[in-house]
């Protein structure tokens, strides 16, 4: 509508509806109908319900008039999902208008067609959109060309088989560069949305695109160089000649050109062998990167993104242009912050100077986010430059000098790690850094502060009263200063063991151990207890041992990741730094209870009967460890002194020990070691979890490699995510020298839970007469949890997972998993509770839905994707249980192993 139509939008009259019906169906007055139409799509476009109009909209179909055709069309795309009956009566006039004289109409008919997502009119669709494919008028066949791509979207099968796809691909070859575009741009969106290779693009169509570049709109020449992006040129002499055709369009007035353009550029470079080319090309990339910046901050914004990734991987491209990313001083902050990134990746021996003059600047500004990134700046360009890391550090003093709160504990924190970097080299600051302690509130800083302190006890006179400072406040303190207070007061006692450490590290193993809730801190202090009190030599080659150089951190990407976002350059995945995938989810369907594989699976032979459980699949061989607990299992020292019984204390619970009985001796596979013999002082312990008949048992077995007999076996569990503790009577034999028993023991669920997130984690500990008291750390296989009544009917299957909202369908790769044989799977995976539902082919991969069940009727719905005989399964699964899923996984894919 025009700038004059917006009188349309401003009618208050109470009877609207039955005054439009009436305009509407003025026979006389055509202008009359048209503004009629214009103020229904007015009354539509502020959110009113002008739905019971439909018909008499309709009937004003009949028109010669384009603007008012326009219109109805516009009501059209809207209202017929809710009207499908009566959108029908519209497929005569579009069939008609298809084959009007006026090229227009003829677009415009088959655009609204393909818009109207109504099956019975997409019936109708496919015989206009035929012709207008091989239209005489360019106009027509690039929106026809357009359309296919959202039939595609409807109806994928009915694009096949009428041979659509190969009308779109003959459009590559098409005289008018629009119509080629628009080709393009529907092949790649089909390729998008299919698994199977559709569009690729030969040398012979690359000829065809190259040559439609120079003459398409800048939206066309986007598409364009996007789908040429995907083409591995065969060899270096066809790469630089992509590579000059292409170059030109990096003077393009379009930001979204000049970015296809350099991602283009970049990958063939891979392929180029001459290093003058790869230089010239370099010279001529920098140019129009650096005039992107001039642009607004949004766009700004989206370059330095796109740039940060391009630095990494050719420094040499923006190596002379560090100037145009100094900040000004109207620059939004994430402007500024992204620039900061890339100065500090473009920093060299040749302008540092520069660069930290800059950042001193920044330093001193208002903004409390940019002046503490500014300040990290200069200490990750230290740890990057050696020969400039002396400059650094006398500014970050200059700066500690200035007594700002924030910029002093900022400064800490990297110096922190220019120790690390430059071992006994700059202890000399130490005594600066000291003077800042009563300032510093922030546990990053105090952390960093503290572990300096400890770090260089030997060297600071008064270390002790410096962390006695802080242990005044050590129950208050985050957990992050407290483990660091924890480590220093070791180091300390071990440096200078006189009698105010030794005070010191009692409280402090007091504090961490009887005072504290949190068990990564109790664990650490248990660790340290027992190295002092048994072996302090141990303990300092433990706790004093030499730590890894730190490395620079400015390229963090790893190769392959900034590979993938290269090629992906000018689309949010170089914006985000994530790879596609790993934002955009592709719309999943649910199994159809139509689908005709999915109903039937007499043919498939499989048994629906559950069979018999038997060993899970075993964990890894080493301890199991969850990923955020640390391993407590401390080095075993040569002769132990005589230990205090720590059963109650380290595991939180009380003495109450399970005595054991007579042995039924399983047979089975090779158990993980969890406690080897090195460990144990000739005691090795293999354990793991199994279901048998129902029932989860504890499936230990005992090698005695001592000289000793050894017996009064006991054994405790630690709270755990599945409350899982000993639930019988078992016994264990006196062990005689060199021999081994193995026994299983059977345990109860949910009667020892541990509060916070889910966790696979199983702390173990087991004592005997003759030796102190061992621990170590299993995991809980999930699977062992799979109950025998986890089968479920198909339709059940079907109604519980339309039930579950999206939200609660995850999915995962198994990357290194393979399914040899779908009966071979199906039989494995039903030995552990996870029942085949039915199968159904998509394109060459086998899908199984399947299902599994879990104590307290969780049940979780499994839908494994995988090709037979090639690495990699992909397994959704919608459970009521989210917090459930990263266990599920994790067994399912032990189980696909």
């Amino acid at each position: 509508m025009s700038g004059h139509d917006s009188k349309y939008f401003s009618t208050t009259k109470k009877g609207e509806i039955p005054e439009l019906k009436e305009e509407l169906n003025s026979q006389y007055k055509k202008d009359k109908r048209k503004d009629a139409v214009k103020k229904v799509i007015a009354a539509m476009t502020v959110g009113k319900d002008v739905s019971s109009l439909f018909t008499d909209v309709v009937n004003c179909m009949q028109t010669e008039n384009l603007e008012l055709k326009k219109l109805v069309y516009l009501y059209l795309i809207n209202y017929a999902k809710s009207q499908p009956d009566l959108a029908i009566l519209a497929v005569n006039t579009f069939v008609k208008d298809s084959q009007d004289p006026n090229p227009l109409i003829r677009a415009l008919a088959v655009r609204t067609m393909g818009c109207i997502r109504v099956d019975k009119i997409t019936e109708y669709l496919c015989d206009p959109l035929q012709r207008c494919l091989k239209d005489d008028d360019p106009y027509v066949r690039k929106t026809a060309a357009i359309c296919v791509a959202k039939l595609y979207d409807i109806n994928a099968e009915l694009v096949e088989d009428r041979g659509f796809l190969e009308a779109l691909k003959d459009l590559i070859s098409d005289n008018n560069p629009m119509v080629v575009a628009n080709a393009v741009a529907a092949l790649a969106e089909i390729q998008d949305s299919s698994t199977r290779p559709i569009f690729e693009i030969t040398s012979h169509t690359l000829s065809k695109l190259l040559t439609a570049l120079n003459e398409c709109t800048e939206w066309g020449q986007v598409f364009i160089l996007d789908s040429l992006s995907r083409y591995k040129a065969a060899d270096a002499r066809e790469a630089e000649n992509i590579v000059e055709r292409v170059t030109p369009r990096l003077q393009h007035a379009n930001c979204a050109v000049v970015l296809s353009a350099v991602k283009i550029i970049l990958l063939q470079m891979e392929l180029i062998t001459s290093t003058d080319v790869v230089r010239n090309l370099c010279k001529k990339m920098a140019p129009p990167l650096v005039t992107l910046l001039s642009a607004e901050p949004e766009i700004q914004y989206v370059a330095l993104r796109n740039i940060n990734l391009i630095v990494q991987k050719r420094p040499t491209i923006l190596a002379h242009e560090i100037k145009v990313f100094f900040c000004k001083y109207n620059d939004p902050i994430y402007v500024k912050m992204e620039k900061l990134e890339i100065m500090i990746k473009l920093a060299s021996d040749r302008n540092i100077d520069q660069v930290l003059l800059e950042f001193k600047e920044y330093a001193t500004e208002v903004d409390v986010d940019f002046v503490r990134k500014a300040v990290r700046a200069i200490g990750r360009c230290a740890i990057k430059l050696e020969r400039a890391a002396e400059r650094c550090i006398s500014v970050l003093l200059e700066l500690i000098k200035i007594k700002v709160n924030y910029v002093v504990q900022e400064a800490i924190i990297v110096i922190k790690d220019i120790f690390r970097r430059y071992p006994n080299t700059y202890e000399s600051i130490i005594a600066t850094l000291c003077e800042s302690l009563d300032t510093l509130d922030e546990p990053e800083a105090k952390a960093s502060m503290i572990w300096i302190i400890g770090e260089y006890a030997e060297r600071i006179d008064n270390a002790d009263e410096l962390l006695e400072s802080f242990l005044e406040t050590f129950p208050e303190e985050p957990a992050l200063v407290q483990l660091q207070l924890l480590t220093a007061t070791v180091k300390l006692f071990l440096k200078k063991p006189t009698e105010g450490p030794q005070q010191m590290i009692q409280a402090v193993l007091n504090n961490a151990t009887v005072e504290t809730d949190n068990p990564d801190l109790r664990d650490r202090a248990y660790i340290y207890w027992r190295l002092l009190s048994t072996d302090p030599e141990a303990a300092k080659d433990v706790v004093l041992a030499e730590k890894p150089v730190i490395s620079d951190d400015s390229n963090q990407l790893d190769s392959s990741l900034l590979d993938d976002l290269l090629s992906n350059i000018s689309t949010l995945s170089s914006v985000y730094h994530k790879p596609p995938e790993a934002f955009v989810s592709r719309v999943k369907t649910a199994p159809r209870a139509d689908d005709e594989e999915f109903a039937d699976t007499a043919e498939t032979g499989y048994s629906e009967s559950p069979s018999q459980g038997v060993d899970g699949a075993s964990p890894s061989s080493s301890a199991g460890t969850s990923s955020n607990v640390p391993v407590k299992q401390p080095a075993a020292p040569a002769a132990p002194a005589p230990m205090p019984d720590l059963l109650g204390d380290l595991m939180g619970m009380d003495n109450s020990i399970v005595p054991v009985d007579e042995p039924t001796a399983p047979s089975g596979p090779p158990l993980p070691v969890l406690l080897p013999s090195t460990t144990g002082q000739g005691l090795q312990i293999s354990a793991q979890l199994v279901r048998r008949d129902g029932q989860i048992f504890y499936d230990i077995s005992f090698d005695n490699g001592t000289q000793t007999v050894l017996d009064g076996f006991m054994i405790q569990f630690n709270k755990n995510t599945f409350g899982l503790a000993a639930g019988g009577a078992l016994q264990v034999s006196p062990l005689q020298p060199g021999t081994s028993a193995r026994t299983l023991l059977p345990m109860v669920a949910f009667q020892n839970l541990s509060p916070g997130a889910p966790s696979s984690l199983l702390q173990v500990a087991v004592k005997n007469n003759q030796q102190p008291v061992w621990y170590f750390n299993d995991k809980i296989p999930m699977h062992a949890f799979f109950g025998e009544d986890g089968k479920m009917e198909r339709t059940s299957f079907l109604e519980a997972w339309k039930s579950l909202p999206d939200d609660n369908e995850f999915s995962k790769e198994f990357p290194s998993s393979v399914i040899s044989s779908v009966d071979a799977t199906v039989e494995h995976l039903a030995a552990s509770n996870v029942f085949f539902i039915a199968k159904r082919k998509n394109s060459n991969k086998d899908v199984l839905y399947m299902s599994a069940k879990i104590p307290r009727g969780i049940p979780f719905l499994i839908e494994l994707t995988a090709a037979v005989g090639v690495p990699g399964v992909k397994c959704a699964v919608k459970t009521p249980n989210k917090e459930m899923v990263a266990l599920f996984f994790e067994a399912m894919e032990s189980l696909l192993k």
